[in-house]
């Protein structure tokens, strides 16, 4: 169980590396989408390439970022159910999620995308808009997140088994002390909100 801790740990590092990845793509859509809407408004210059690297930047994130959010544990949950139960109930629930629904409909997802990026790349399809780029870069990004998403599950099921064996204080990555990053920011805003209400009393 240690070493797949610890080949946990690395996929986590990897995990984290992309989603820094990520910030910067955010970035680059901002800044292109800003540039590009000043072009047109103030010297009447437009591009569909600069269009269309919005939406692969825009692809990207959300394709890519997948994986690094199952890491933080950020992934959308019905919350007034979830906490309710205890973390060994979630940790199973999560487990049976992943096993039955996540990583089946990921691979899925991954063998029909992969025939269609290998037709892009092949034949070197274009965009249909005047101007616009090479479409095989943005089909990459299909398979590409749906397999990182696949490895970060992995990670997540070593260490879901690892609480429940006991050889991990906590099931989710994204909680200190038992409580997720969601919870601890609830308190700290009500607790700013009863100390501005006392001090209006």
């Amino acid at each position: 169980m240690d070493a797949l801790l610890r080949l946990s740990h690395k996929i986590d590092s990897f995990s984290e590396l992309i989603g820094k990845l990520i910030r910067w793509l955010v970035l680059a859509a901002v800044l292109i989408s800003a540039g590009n809407a000043l072009l047109r408004k103030t010297l009447n210059i437009g591009s569909n390439a600069f269009l269309e690297i919005q939406w692969y930047l825009f692809a990207g994130v959300f394709m890519l970022g997948a994986g690094y959010v199952m890491l933080k544990n950020a992934h959308v949950r019905i919350d007034f159910i979830s906490a309710r139960l205890s973390e060994r109930t979630n940790a199973w629930i999560d487990i049976a999620g992943m096993v039955i629904f996540t990583v089946p409909l990921s691979l899925i997802m991954v063998s029909l995308s992969w025939p269609l990026f290998e037709q892009a790349w092949t034949s070197g399809e274009m965009s249909q808009n005047a101007g616009g780029l090479i479409r095989w870069p943005v089909l990459l990004l299909i398979p590409t997140g749906f397999a990182l998403l696949i490895v970060q599950c992995a990670s997540e099921l070593i260490k879901r088994v690892g609480f429940l064996t006991g050889h991990r204080a906590h099931a989710f990555s994204g909680e200190v002390g038992g409580k997720s990053a969601e919870e601890l920011l609830a308190e700290e805003l009500a607790a700013a909100a009863e100390k501005k209400l006392q001090g209006a009393r």
